[in-house]
């Protein structure tokens, strides 16, 4: 079976990340390079884990999370479209399995608000790693002075966390902001789409979702 490991040591996938993430480098987007496929891959895999999904299916989601943004590639539009249709001919190339195939492309077609629906556990998943990485280090625009709103709320989140309870009933996307350079009505201008679509992902894996801003819940 395809592992995670050998999908992220494939030159050809290596390169169709760097030159999508040097396309939204031209468009003015955050990063959306190996720092944010591999925590997003990892992070779908902790979640899937937490809840006593097998082995298999949490290698299946890793590997969803690391191609899951490989459409910008083509065009930021629909982007998760295009990446899912990449996604079955690199992996049918690797020779991975049809039924696997069929799950990554499902989850890699859901991920954006824009049309993603959590069809299954892995779309939730990716869903859920793919939202809560908002942080600093994700801008890449260095003078201040000319922050966009999307800069200024990635750079205004100090430190993002996304637990799941000991209970397994609830997912929490805890956010330190510093207010001197997003404010908490910013990030729901730019980023309420993806709450509600987070939400439904937690749902579908048998959860409540939780955002917490500063100590403060808000959802």
């Amino acid at each position: 079976m395809l592992t995670y490991e050998e999908v992220t040591k494939s030159e050809a996938v290596r390169t169709y990340i760097t030159r999508a993430d040097e396309s939204l480098i031209s468009l003015g987007f955050t990063e959306h390079s190996f720092a944010h496929v591999m925590h997003v891959a990892e992070t779908a895999g902790y979640i899937l884990t937490t809840l006593g999904y097998d082995a298999r299916t949490v290698e299946v989601a890793k590997i969803a999370g690391y191609l899951h943004d490989i459409g910008n590639l083509v065009n930021r539009s629909e982007h998760s479209q295009s990446g899912a249709v990449m996604a079955w001919s690199i992996l049918n190339d690797m020779g991975c399995e049809p039924g696997e195939i069929a799950t990554i492309v499902t989850a890699i077609g859901n991920h954006d608000e824009g049309t993603g629906v959590p069809v299954n556990a892995v779309a939730a998943a990716l869903i859920l790693a793919d939202k809560a990485d908002v942080r600093r280090s994700r801008v890449r625009n260095k003078d201040i002075s000319t922050f966009d709103i999307h800069d200024r709320v990635n750079y205004s989140v100090k430190k993002s966390v996304l637990k799941i309870n000991e209970e397994k009933t609830l997912v929490k996307l805890k956010l330190t902001v510093d207010t001197q350079f997003g404010s908490v009505m910013d990030y729901f201008e730019i980023f309420m789409n993806r709450m509600i679509l987070c939400r439904k992902a937690a749902e579908k894996l048998g959860l409540q979702f939780k955002l917490i801003i500063n100590e403060q819940q808000l959802i």
